[in-house]
């Protein structure tokens, strides 16, 4: 477990993009995550450990306060009123309380914007879901924004509510509890600030003598190899900032802010053979799968489609990292979708991916999103949904845990998440939780008004390529 978590007072450049780009609701970033349990678990107990967490994780007591004309970037401020019961809920699930009653519960929990006066996360458990066998169980509900951490992030996060054994013992109180603080005034922000962005450009004024001088000593070393990375590193974040001005898909082109969710599991170790037989990895078997799913779908419409474009959040996140706030990079790329032998299919879109995780951009981001928040909003939302909008899906691979835990006493059997399309017509996720792979898919119902036929698609995608292990 994490016993203390260090958390900046400003938002980066990359979590403040998550936050500004909101000016447009289509790219909302809410992240939901649900833990399904084999049985209710104490309530007493779960509420008492997330109670515990909000005084560990300072970020989950805070609210986001913006200075006046953007005069620097947002800051996170103790929230003085933060009460608990607003963001903790508990209810019963409806009738017939099965999966689906649970999907549509979950539907305008993930479509909802946030109270943005309020911290940034709610929680709620859905008690008297029906199991196979007939018992009750439950689903907790964990919804965050984006800029409050990303999916690896929110692993990490996670350990806090979880435990190893379903008797044991409970944590004691946090060694250090955050002060409630005040909330900033107007003209507080402001100087703050200036501040904050007067020691940036210095911290950045510092650095540059030094990055001019090794770039002119290796111009000077090999001008030939200078001159050549110079025009590659442009290059690259030309491609990572490329508009997309229209979707691939002559069929997933409208965008609307309805949401359809879907879940359902399959085998980790029949992906891993898959990957293996491939000499591939989970993601590329992952990524093939809804491929060949997304294709089906378009064939089933009478359309045949020779590439669709994907967003993939390649992870940038290293264990010194704190586990709030994003550390990933949208890459956007066209992948093949007419490859109809699955192998074949796994080894090409593995190519694809790798290309783009050297891509020198990705070293860059932190930079190119300080220059995107200096542009007024209108123009970084603009920009940005030209970017996103034109994608056709989404892809968003998390490692889960590899053990069983469990949360008020009772069994994690699945974790799910329900990421934000983004602009994107779907969204599909994969969770690797102990011995499945969780995958939870977020539509878009202005671009795909049959949910249930896509979904169908993308199982019989996952069917075919878990064949090849």
């Amino acid at each position: 477990m994490v016993d203390q978590h260090r958390f900046a007072r400003h938002m980066s450049d990359e979590d403040a993009l998550m936050w500004n780009i909101e000016k447009d609701p289509i790219l909302r970033s809410t992240i939901l995550a649900v833990a399904v349990f084999e049985r209710v678990p104490d309530w007493r107990r779960l509420r008492d450990r997330i109670d515990r967490a909000t005084r560990v994780i300072p970020r989950l007591r805070q609210r986001v306060c913006s200075p006046p004309l953007r005069l620097g970037p947002p800051r996170w401020a103790a929230e003085p009123s933060f009460d608990l019961d607003f963001h903790v809920r508990r209810v019963r699930l409806a009738p017939p309380r099965d999966e689906d009653a649970l999907l549509r519960a979950l539907e305008p929990i993930a479509a909802d914007a946030f109270d943005r006066a309020r911290p940034l996360w709610e929680f709620t458990l859905f008690e008297g879901l029906r199991r196979d066998d007939g018992a009750e169980g439950a689903a907790l509900a964990m919804k965050v924004h984006h800029s409050v951490t990303d999916g690896v992030g929110g692993m990490r996060l996670l350990t806090e509510l979880v435990d190893l054994a379903p008797d044991a013992p409970e944590p004691g109180a946090p060694a250090e509890e955050p002060e409630p603080g005040e909330s900033p005034g107007a003209l507080d922000l402001v100087r703050d600030s200036l501040s904050h962005s007067r020691r940036r450009v210095l911290g950045i004024a510092r650095r540059v003598p030094a990055t001019v001088g090794g770039a002119v000593a290796g111009a000077a070393r090999d001008p030939a190899a200078a001159g050549a990375h110079l025009v590659g590193t442009a290059q690259s974040v030309a491609k990572l900032l490329a508009p997309a001005t229209s979707p691939l898909s002559p069929l997933m082109r409208e965008r609307g802010l309805g949401r359809r969710l879907a879940m359902f599991a399959v085998p980790l170790d029949d992906v891993r053979r898959a990957a293996k037989a491939t000499d591939g990895t989970v993601n590329d078997v992952f990524v093939a799968a809804v491929l060949g799913g997304l294709q089906r779908y378009h064939v089933r419409h009478g359309v045949t489609v020779d590439a669709l474009r994907m967003t993939l959040p390649i992870n940038l996140r290293t264990e010194q990292d704190a586990p709030a706030g994003n550390r990933f990079v949208p890459a956007r790329f066209a992948v093949p979708a007419a490859i109809a032998e699955p192998a074949e299919r796994v080894r090409a879109v593995g190519e694809v991916v790798r290309e783009w995780r050297h891509e020198p951009a990705l070293a860059l981001t932190g930079a190119l999103a300080g220059v995107l928040n200096r542009l007024p909003t209108a123009v970084t939302t603009a920009l940005f949904g030209s970017m996103l909008k034109g994608c056709d899906f989404i892809a968003t691979n998390v490692p889960g845990s590899p053990v069983p835990v469990y949360a008020g006493g009772a069994r994690v059997e699945g974790l799910y998440a329900f990421a934000p399309p983004s602009g994107a017509a779907c969204n599909v996720a994969l969770i690797s939780h102990v011995d499945r792979c969780c995958i939870g898919v977020v539509v878009d119902r202005a671009a795909v008004p049959d949910c249930d036929v896509l979904v169908g698609c993308i199982r019989e995608g996952f069917d075919e390529v878990l064949t090849l292990g």
